[in-house]
């Protein structure tokens, strides 16, 4: 029966209906996966010219596994931080022939297992930075989102590339700065209780004191953000520390805001530190101490495995990065009388 043409396309619902054919037979004949009798693909092809119907290629891209896109997962995109990673992982994928789709899961730990297994069906792999996520999360996660790459979240029962930041060295090489100006009592803000970062950033402190012994230590709730940064103001200075070693720069360029209003002079009166090295870090009033991350490297190292995967390729090995202090004005010695430790 001869069919006229329709004003609109047709779904491929509706060819498979009147080819007498299942959806997944129509879907096979137009990704030239069809292996079956030749007529029945000539038929669905003779149909679907007849209705209209168009292929939708997105669709097609994403049955094929080749959508030549890559999804970046971070926990804060307004952190440039992540956005440093983002922005080199893209011009590198994108000199490939590749494009990079970003999924912010907002510091919700609890909420990325179902984000990450929803950006992997839009796209071929998944460059992931996880910091927050529970391990056994992780693991589950893992094997569902190859090809894998992994920043920031190093992982032994992970056969995925890994590139990370040694975090604990980072935060051990600013309490040694301070330690070195005569900085005694030094209070660190602390980030996400179940960041892994916050983490190896304790434990690198705890060396670091039991190293020194005489250094009084306090951890105080910090958070991620500026606006955390500007709320601690007020509970640390009432420890009396003379320095702070701020959970990141956004944290530290909140609390030298929030220092200002109580009219307290940075460094005169209390030392602060950052750690990440944003662009902001050095046009803060005054510029701040801080440990640089090579967030950029991050990105373009990341493309550079995930390309190897992609490509069935065996990947470069995985990297640990130091970081550098970068010693600006937001450090000084303390005041006279002031930083020692008495009994």
């Amino acid at each position: 029966m001869h069919m006229g043409r329709r004003s609109s396309a047709a779904t491929i619902t509706e060819v498979a209906r009147a080819a007498e054919v299942s959806a997944a037979t129509v879907s096979r004949v137009f990704n030239n996966r069809f292996v079956g009798d030749p007529t029945v693909a000539e038929r669905v092809r003779r149909v679907a010219g007849e209705l209209a119907y168009t292929p939708n290629h997105t669709a097609r891209s994403l049955a094929l596994g080749k959508t030549r896109a890559v999804a970046l997962v971070v926990p804060d995109l307004a952190n440039p931080a992540f956005q440093a990673i983002l922005s080199s992982l893209s011009k590198a994928a994108s000199r490939d022939g590749y494009r990079v789709l970003v999924a912010d899961s907002e510091e919700s730990a609890v909420d990325e297992p179902l984000l990450v297994d929803e950006v992997r069906r839009r796209c071929d792999a998944v460059v992931l930075c996880a910091p927050r996520m529970p391990d056994a999360d992780l693991l589950s996660v893992a094997a569902r989102l190859e090809p894998l790459v992994l920043i920031n979240r190093p992982s032994p029962r992970i056969d995925a590339p890994s590139l990370s930041i040694d975090y604990g060295s980072g935060i051990r090489d600013l309490a040694q700065h301070l330690y070195e100006l005569g900085h005694r009592h030094i209070v660190f803000l602390e980030g996400p209780p179940g960041s892994l970062s916050n983490r190896q950033r304790l434990d690198g402190l705890a060396a670091f004191a039991h190293q020194v012994g005489d250094v009084r230590l306090e951890r105080r709730p910090g958070g991620v953000s500026t606006e955390d940064g500007v709320a601690t103001a007020e509970r640390v200075m009432a420890t009396g520390a003379t320095a702070v070693l701020a959970f990141n720069d956004l944290v530290a360029i909140g609390l030298l805001d929030g220092l200002h209003r109580l009219g307290a002079r940075v460094p005169q009166d209390i030392s602060v530190s950052g750690f990440d090295d944003i662009p902001f870090a050095k046009y803060t009033t005054p510029p701040l101490t801080t440990a640089s991350v090579p967030n950029t490297e991050l990105g373009t190292q990341a493309w550079h495995r995930m390309r190897a995967l992609l490509r069935g390729e065996e990947p470069d090995h995985n990297l640990v990065f130091e970081p550098r202090v970068e010693l600006r004005d937001s450090t000084a010695p303390p005041a006279r009388g002031r930083g020692r430790i008495t009994d």
